[in-house]
């Protein structure tokens, strides 16, 4: 597609229980102008989760048919379930000049790189493997066994920080919003940006 679409992808990844969901949750609510790429999963929901809210839940069939019709610009296996990124979406609403948030595995964020250039990465990390386990125990929704197969693929999924844009440490809660909403904010501010979203005013300054 053309990469000169108006609006700015973030994608934001992280081991489970560092914190993303709830960090992304509260960004998109002080930030009008951001919307978030509800991904599509054949894992069962949890919780109070909701077909289109959370994630748009289908079976494996109806996900290999979005598979075979190149519908995902990005596709995975975590922890035993299938997860992948509608192309349709996320094009549709960059080019018309929405600000577009993913959350997605480590796999997935390099493959949206190939895909758009321009897209920001961020990866969120615990202060600590221990602080990690103790979040996953206190989240109360998995057993023993998955906890420790998620500490066993953190461990994997920590080392891939270093092929990302910027890193945030959610050791305090706050903190860590502030940072993502300071990285938001400073990727609108940048010239190539600017040059896309406010192209009226370049142009009218003669600035290429």
């Amino acid at each position: 597609m053309n990469h000169d679409y108006p609006g700015n992808l973030f994608v934001v990844a992280a081991p489970s229980g560092a914190g993303k969901s709830s960090l992304v949750k509260a960004l998109l609510e002080l930030d009008a102008h951001l919307q978030v790429s509800i991904s599509h999963t054949t894992r069962a929901p949890r919780g109070q989760e909701q077909n289109g809210r959370e994630y748009w839940f289908i079976d494996k069939a109806q996900f290999q048919a979005m598979v075979d019709q190149d519908g995902f610009v990005e596709w995975a296996h975590v922890h035993g379930n299938l997860y992948g990124t509608s192309r349709h979406a996320i094009e549709a609403r960059l080019q018309g000049g929405e600000d577009v948030v993913l959350e997605i595995d480590w796999q997935g964020a390099v493959q949206i790189k190939k895909l758009f250039p321009r897209a920001v990465l961020i990866f969120i990390l615990p202060p600590s493997y221990e602080e990690l386990h103790q979040r996953l125990m206190r989240r109360g929704e998995d057993a023993a066994e998955v906890i420790e197969q998620r500490m066993i693929n953190a461990h994997h999924e920590v080392a891939q920080a270093r092929h990302f844009d910027f890193v945030v440490v959610n050791a305090l809660f706050d903190t860590a919003l502030f940072d993502l909403k300071t990285i938001v904010h400073a990727q609108r501010l940048k010239y190539s940006a600017q040059q896309r979203s406010r192209k009226v005013v370049f142009d009218a300054l003669q600035l290429t």
